[in-house]
């Protein structure tokens, strides 16, 4: 056994940490972390009408209270949810048959996105309640390992919409980021994106694909969060309409029931990625706690919600830094950065294609890490039951997401809830597997393949 690990490092290279690279490395890691997130963070603001120095505050807080809550040992980001979307999208449009702003209605969304993150703390106690392995029973890899490939998957048609704005922009990202990882050297090895990035950026600046038009009306320093704004700035207002409110709670909250299924699979690839398992130690209750408290913290200031980030994931199977010190860094400058408009406008201006260029990378990586997922824990397709669950959750969640409606889409009262395919597939496939004969794999964590969660 030690001479398979001895062969597994040499394979794979060397795994790095905070006491071999050091401090300036260190920051630079974070900030090839900020640049990960940044793109898909600001867009949610950006689409929904959301402060996006708000945005930038709240995930970097986020992020340290998960790490507070799970003893930092987890290296994950808290970036803005785009699973929420249609939530925010639905409540506005509510909004405005009451004659409602966009700004007056998005308090009311906010609410119902605070409620929808209670739901994480209702999770979170019965794992603690049961044990995080009784409740992993329902989330063997032959249903996270699909789950995880498909959130790959569907994010990937974005990162070819981001690139199609400028392939040769793209190109160059896509480009420099392989050559960086194959071939790179020392610091460069290791910090591919952020070279990806500032190359594909420095190349459509010069060509003049780029507006810095709103970099210079931006102030330098100003105030990330405006109470006028917040879910306290309704409520002070004195004029709130209950039947608006209610609406956009029972609007919003089923999201969360997809979304608690995206933090299952998005700590399960995480745990792939840095060979630890993370479901057991520091515990899935811990991390749901994490999420649920960072989403309604969020929402009540006027931010979006928060979900674990799977770019940032991309970032750590690339640079095999794996140390939470590195994501926590990154935290920190975006908190920095919320106070500065100026460079918020700057990264906002970053073109598509850029972002959409290092997207097909990350994506494809999360995507591989399902994969990984349920070859290193021996899930068995000689077994029917596991075909079908993996087919079923495979063909839902793409089928339904690339669908015309986009959702499937029911009523209750007066209201229409639409549940993406995602949130769908989850469902179905953790009742596949928990209904149909045979024996299910279980959970049984050992110490040869810690790393993507064991043996279930």
């Amino acid at each position: 056994m030690k001479m398979g690990k001895e062969k597994k490092a040499a394979v794979d290279g060397p795994i790095y940490d905070a006491r071999t690279l050091g401090t300036p490395k260190m920051l630079v890691l974070g900030v090839q972390h900020l640049f990960a997130m940044f793109g898909a963070t600001v867009l949610v603001p950006i689409l929904t009408g959301l402060s996006v120095s708000a945005t930038l505050l709240f995930a970097g807080l986020a992020t340290l209270f998960m790490h507070l809550v799970t003893g930092k040992k987890v290296p994950v980001f808290l970036g803005s949810s785009f699973a929420f979307l249609g939530g925010y999208f639905g409540v506005v449009a509510s909004g405005a048959e009451l004659g409602l702003s966009q700004a007056e209605a998005l308090p009311y969304a906010c609410v119902g996105v605070a409620c929808a993150g209670l739901l994480y703390l209702i999770l979170a106690g019965i794992c603690k309640a049961f044990g995080s392995k009784n409740v992993m029973r329902f989330f063997p890899p032959v249903v996270t390992g699909p789950i995880i490939i498909a959130i790959g998957l569907i994010l990937a048609p974005s990162a070819i919409n981001n690139c199609s704005t400028n392939w040769w922009i793209a190109l160059v990202a896509i480009v420099v980021v392989i050559v960086c990882n194959i071939w790179g050297k020392g610091m460069i090895k290791i910090v591919p994106i952020l070279m990806g990035v500032l190359a594909s950026y420095l190349v459509a600046a010069i060509t003049g694909n780029v507006d810095f038009s709103g970099v210079k009306d931006a102030a330098w320093i100003g105030l990330p969060v405006a109470m006028q704004n917040t879910v306290f700035g309704l409520f002070s207002s004195g004029s709130v309409n209950t039947g608006l409110l209610v609406s956009s709670i029972i609007m919003i909250v089923p999201i969360a029931f997809a979304t608690m299924m995206e933090h299952v699979g998005d700590i399960s690839a995480i745990s792939g990625a840095i060979e630890k398992n993370l479901i057991e130690d520091p515990g899935l209750h811990r991390t749901l706690i994490g999420d649920g408290i960072g989403t309604t913290i969020a929402a009540l200031f006027g931010a979006p919600a928060n979900t674990t980030y799977g770019e940032n994931t991309g970032v750590l199977i690339l640079t095999k830094v794996y140390d939470p010190k590195v994501v926590r860094i990154a935290a920190y400058f975006a908190i920095l950065l919320s106070f500065c408009p100026k460079f918020a406008a700057l990264i906002t201006a970053m073109p598509a294609a850029t972002i959409g260029g290092v997207s097909i990378i990350l994506y494809g990586m999360i995507s591989a890490v399902g994969v990984r997922n349920m070859v290193e824990n021996h899930t068995d397709f000689q077994k029917s039951r596991n075909v079908i669950v993996a087919a079923v959750i495979l063909g839902l969640a793409l089928g339904v997401n690339f669908s015309a409606a986009g959702a499937i889409s029911f009523a209750i009262g007066n209201v229409n809830i639409a549940l993406s395919g995602l949130a769908i597939a989850s469902i179905v496939g953790i009742v596949l597997n928990a209904i149909l004969p045979g024996k299910r794999d279980e959970y049984m964590p050992n110490e040869e393949n810690s790393g993507s969660l064991g043996k279930f």
